[in-house]
């Protein structure tokens, strides 16, 4: 009985083995074959020069104030003009919502759907007292040791300049657009866009124009940040996480530290248990959706276990969804996060406060909405507190674009032929950009541009030392050349 127990075992392990290398191999490269790109001369340092040029004017996005960097926006657009005069001249331009340029190059097809290609202008400030630890004042536009230097050198100023380096490159070559195609660089998509692309929005509504696709930014082509691939990764958004604040406020009796109520009943105490809950009792982890389809993406390009464990979720997801919620960006895939941003509470430390107030940010994933997290803190904060949604703080997920259309496989086509050997995959953006407000406009909507990011650049982003190669900015031209190059050929 008991060998027949253990032959049964053996047979069934063997059984298991067979089909998940079965499993395994079914699963194979979704890479399409794409021949390489011709060769295409950019003059690195010429175009490097105009960014550097850019980033010297200070134009820092205000959420109060529409005219706070108005000057400096004004001389940026002078300087576009000068360094792009063909773009200037044989483009319609216009000026929306005060410093968001619009520049609309007219196709041959009238029937053909328009393409929008989107950037911003505007940069986040420079926390205060860091500026002396910049490899080169983050204002000073410095080219110095391959790289382009400064705020907005990588957040968005370089893909301002290589849109339009390759429409000027593609104009002096004579090329015209099969579809009409529109650049569109926001002036305060750094403060959420209400002046800047809700304005464009509403400009392309009022003339009934739809567009085929959108491409902003969003992510990127990573090396070394997947582990696994040391091919470099091209992420292409389909879709971004949406955004809410929610404010908590409990209140107490105020009065002397020296006769303190009941534990956990106190102003402070009720708050701190709430916070705590939240903190600990997250929204659930699970590998569905955007983040799923890119690691069924990714396991073909992968090797040993890991590429048998992505092949055959059905079976290990508990065992790789508990390895992916280690890692800070890989945990933010698979949930709607949450980070507690803002505590205050008492102002002497021997007086008990009648109040206490925090704020909690959750990142949503699609499927999520901020009145769905309102309700998830009111269930553990409990009754003895307050809970509202932050005023103007709220934005759903945005919608999934799709990958089975020819917009995302010109996508795809382009990056293959440009970056040959690169793995492409379906990505979800943890973080906001400009490209959410064009959801009435845009059938599809993707957030991608070919900045190469290592581990070591994760931080330079809104950080220190932000920068940008000049190889790569000359890379940047040319995926954006062939991408419209390509787009008079359509997928099939």
């Amino acid at each position: 009985m008991l060998k027949r127990l253990s032959l049964a075992v053996v047979a069934a392990l063997l059984l298991l083995a067979v089909v998940l290398a079965v499993n395994t191999l079914r699963h194979g490269s979704r890479q399409p074959d794409v021949p390489p790109a011709p060769p295409l001369a950019v003059d690195e340092q010429g175009v490097a020069d105009k960014l550097a040029g850019a980033v010297r004017f200070q134009t820092i996005a205000s959420r109060d104030d529409p005219e706070a960097s108005a000057a400096e926006f004004r001389k940026l657009h002078d300087w576009l003009r000068q360094r792009f005069p063909r773009v200037h001249e044989k483009l319609k331009l216009e000026t929306v919502g005060g410093y968001s340029l619009v520049y609309t190059w007219p196709g041959v097809d009238a029937n053909a759907r328009p393409v929008l290609l989107m950037a911003h202008q505007d940069v986040v400030p420079v926390s205060p007292g860091t500026e002396d630890k910049w490899h080169a004042p983050p204002f000073a536009g410095e080219i110095r040791d391959g790289y382009v230097w400064g705020r907005g050198a990588w957040d968005d100023k370089s893909r301002v300049i290589a849109q339009l380096e390759a429409v000027e490159m593609l104009l002096a070559a004579g090329f015209q657009p099969r579809q009409t195609v529109v650049l569109a660089f926001g002036h305060d998509e750094e403060v959420n866009g209400p002046r800047g692309a809700q304005q464009i929005v509403k400009l392309f509504q009022q003339r009934k124009v739809h567009f085929d696709f959108a491409l902003d930014e969003g992510s990127a082509i990573t090396q070394g940040l997947i582990a696994g691939i040391d091919k470099p990764v091209a992420l292409i958004g389909l879709a971004e996480k949406g955004y809410a604040s929610v404010t908590l406020k409990a209140t107490g009796v105020p009065g002397h530290s020296s006769m303190p109520p009941a534990p956990g009943t106190s102003a402070i105490g009720e708050l701190a248990a709430a916070l705590h809950r939240l903190d600990t009792e997250q929204r659930p982890a699970a590998i569905r959706g955007i983040a799923r389809g890119m690691f069924e993406t990714l396991a073909p390009e992968m090797g040993g276990f890991q590429r048998v464990a992505l092949s055959n979720l059905w079976l290990f997801e508990p065992l790789v969804r508990k390895q992916l919620e280690k890692g800070r960006s890989t945990n933010a895939m698979l949930r709607t996060t949450t980070a507690l941003t803002i505590v205050n509470g008492g102002n002497k430390d021997n007086v008990l406060p009648g109040q206490a107030e925090a704020t909690v940010n959750f990142r949503m994933l699609p499927g999520d909405t901020a009145a769905g997290m309102v309700e998830h803190v009111r269930a553990k904060a409990g009754p003895g507190v307050q809970v509202a949604l932050l005023p103007g703080a709220a934005s759903d997920p945005s919608a999934v674009s799709r990958t089975d259309v020819p917009a995302y496989q010109t996508l795809v086509r382009t990056l293959r032929a440009q970056f040959p050997g690169i793995v492409v995959a379906p990505s979800l953006v943890l973080t906001g950009t400009d490209s959410h407000q064009m959801t009435p406009i845009a059938d599809q909507i993707y957030r991608f541009s070919p900045v190469r990011v290592k581990p070591e650049d994760v931080s330079r982003l809104h950080g220190i030392d932000e920068r940008i190669s000049t190889a790569n900015l000359a890379e940047l031209v040319r995926f954006y050349h062939l991408l419209l190059s390509n787009l008079n050929v359509p997928a099939t």
